[in-house]
């Protein structure tokens, strides 16, 4: 059993198994991965005729992914056949549909790719008696946020490769502002960083003018067309960033902040306090960033604010626990909450 960083760095090695199975509470973490697979081995221009899904939560027989893997690529070296939602693999449900996939897997075609992933209900449940047991004919992938000094270890070990040291509280900074468990993005962020000081030590400033002020700016960028109920000013700010490479979860963790920060600001200004005491309570450091925030503010009533908040908690919601197509959920919350 292997971790989402060991995972990855195989990926990037071109070590490649014939079967996955991802298991773990971070969905998107397991969405990540399996895209991670298609991209290295399928032809965009056919991946719809070399990539199969199946939903494991109403799959009465494995026959159909049988099938499935038994059919020859087309115009392809590789398929990818994925079984998403897979609770088979829980312990209280039934052997049959993991008997027979225990014993299918150790004989796929050597053109197949099959891919499972099982989220767990809670932090609690632990791998079963089952996954340990496909461990050992499949590659087995912990699907979980890494967080703290094992982040932390990873990411110095991305500095030292470039031959770049960074200072214990220029890390944890560093850390403290990857919002995306994603070692291919924070990889490049750390490119970035690298990059930005060249032969310089790397300071806090550095990292927080390098991170924190593009971030912000950029999500200002978003709302500020959202408060002034210009929807396709909105999309288009949010494509820029899809298309610089921005991921949605992140995207999304970013306009619920923004608006969490709106929400505060204003509840403080219908108390009547000063802009002393917003600027304490956010923690905001310059007069112009707050005459900033709340200005935005301004533009929205507490009620629209509070069904901002709630339309962003239900985005998360659905692209974390389904298959829908994050661009257009986050597509359909900056409409909504432009038109609500």
């Amino acid at each position: 059993m292997i971790d989402v960083f060991t995972f990855n760095e195989n990926i990037k090695k071109g070590i490649l198994n014939n079967c996955y199975l991802f298991c773990g509470i971070d969905e998107q973490l397991m969405k990540d991965g399996i895209n991670s697979i298609i991209n290295k081995v399928l032809d965009k221009n056919f991946v719809d005729l070399n990539y199969v899904k199946f939903d494991g939560s109403t799959l009465e027989s494995f026959e159909p992914v049988v099938n499935a893997c038994e059919t020859l690529p087309f115009m392809s070296d590789k398929k990818v056949v994925l079984v998403y939602r897979a609770n088979f693999f829980q312990e209280d449900k039934n052997d049959n549909v993991f008997n027979r996939i225990s014993e299918y897997v150790s004989n796929l075609p050597d053109y197949c790719i099959l891919i499972f992933y099982d989220v767990f209900k809670s932090k609690r449940d632990k791998p079963g008696k089952k996954i340990y047991k496909l461990d050992k004919r499949a590659c087995v992938v912990k699907a979980d946020k890494i967080k703290g000094q094992q982040l932390e270890g990873k990411i110095k070990s991305f500095f030292e490769a470039r031959g770049k040291q960074i200072g214990r509280i220029e890390l944890k900074v560093f850390s403290s502002l990857m919002d995306e468990n994603n070692l291919n993005i924070i990889e490049n962020e750390v490119e970035k960083l690298c990059c930005y000081t060249y032969e310089k030590s790397i300071s806090k400033e550095d990292i927080k003018e390098l991170f924190l002020k593009s971030n912000d700016d950029d999500i200002f960028d978003l709302v500020n067309p959202i408060s002034q109920k210009k929807v396709k000013e909105a999309i288009e700010v949010l494509n820029e960033l899809i298309y610089r490479g921005e991921k949605i979860p992140y995207i999304l963790n970013m306009i619920e902040r923004q608006f969490n920060r709106l929400f505060r600001v204003k509840m403080l200004l219908e108390n009547k306090k000063s802009k002393q005491d917003i600027m304490k309570e956010l923690n905001i450091r310059s007069d112009y960033a707050c005459d900033i925030i709340i200005g935005q503010s301004k533009k929205f009533t507490l009620k629209q604010l509070e069904h901002a908040l709630q339309l962003c908690l239900d985005c998360e919601q659905k692209i974390k626990s389904s298959t829908v197509n994050g661009k257009t959920e986050i597509e359909l919350l900056v409409i909504n909450t432009i038109t609500g």
